[in-house]
């Protein structure tokens, strides 16, 4: 029988509250970021709210690891088209928001984001995508680096390090097999389910503390009712973009058909261009 451990989101927005079980998220950034990562303290955390019902489309916490480093990791379910421009406004207030007033331009954290997506961000064929800054000569073709002077100083080794980093992955995009520890992970975020086999950072803890049928009464009913509310909250999504879609599809039906009264004499091909229906609709429309 197939065990069922509760989704990710549930670790961020409930069980974070509890030290113990940072070496859960602590395991998962390992992985991701290849480097022994530990979590000094969970700073803030758009998700730990009493109410299941807030923030229910996407989960945000943030957290300082033991360089002094800011990461934030963030669910979104529903899609956005402007997500790219949310990320990096994340960022770019948690660097206005962690500096004091009057302190130089060194005190400006480091920030790591890490956004975890249920829907097919951009176009691309990977599921794991990271994003950095650098400078690269027009002339020369050479990348920016740091002097040694500079490196003592900032104690970082690249430009790069300076600046924000940022981790895409795109569960759904994620085929099931496992090249590494990572994936291990992203298996359990995609299908909610732990293999004996995997040995991935924090899933040894993970899969001890996440079997639903082993949390106590009070917190596996609390757990079964915020899965039924998001199943909930993603059909009624569902449906609101399925109306506003049809909404849409009347407007351009009534739109090909006044071009195609008109007495322009408008091809298919144009009025399939105006109003973005299939060549078929219009051809239908037109024997009509």
């Amino acid at each position: 029988m197939k065990k069922q451990f509760v989704s990710f989101d549930w670790v961020i927005k409930y069980m974070l509250r509890d030290k113990s079980n940072y070496v859960i998220v602590e395991g998962f950034l390992s992985e991701l970021l290849k480097q022994d990562i530990k979590i000094q303290e969970i700073l803030e955390s758009e998700g730990n709210k009493e109410s299941s019902i807030d923030k229910y489309n996407r989960v945000d916490v943030l957290v300082k690891n033991q360089a002094g480093e800011l990461i934030i990791i963030e669910l979104q379910y529903e899609a956005e088209i402007d997500y790219f421009q949310r990320i990096l406004y994340g960022t770019s207030k948690l660097i206005t928001e962690y500096i004091n007033k009057g302190e130089g331009y060194s005190k400006v954290k480091k920030i790591i984001s890490v956004s975890l997506v249920y829907f097919d961000l951009g176009l691309g064929d990977d599921y794991l995508y990271h994003g950095t800054t650098t400078f690269r000569g027009l002339r020369c073709g050479d990348t920016l680096r740091l002097s040694e002077h500079q490196q003592r100083f900032y104690q970082f080794e690249k430009i790069t390090d300076i600046y924000p980093e940022y981790y895409l992955i795109k569960i759904e995009k994620f085929a099931d097999k496992m090249l590494d520890q990572l994936d291990e992970w992203v298996y359990f975020l995609k299908n909610e389910n732990i293999l004996d086999s995997f040995t991935a950072q924090g899933l040894h803890e993970a899969k001890e503390k996440l079997e639903v049928l082993n949390l106590p009464d009070e917190k596996r009913q609390a757990y079964n009712a915020y899965m039924e509310n998001m199943r909930y909250k993603r059909s009624m999504e569902e449906t609101q973009q399925w109306d506003r879609y049809m909404a849409g599809y009347k407007k351009s039906i009534e739109m090909a058909k006044k071009l195609l009264n008109s007495s322009m004499g408008f091809d298919d091909e144009f009025i399939s261009d105006m109003t973005e229906l299939d060549s078929k609709v219009i051809k239908k429309l037109r024997e009509e």
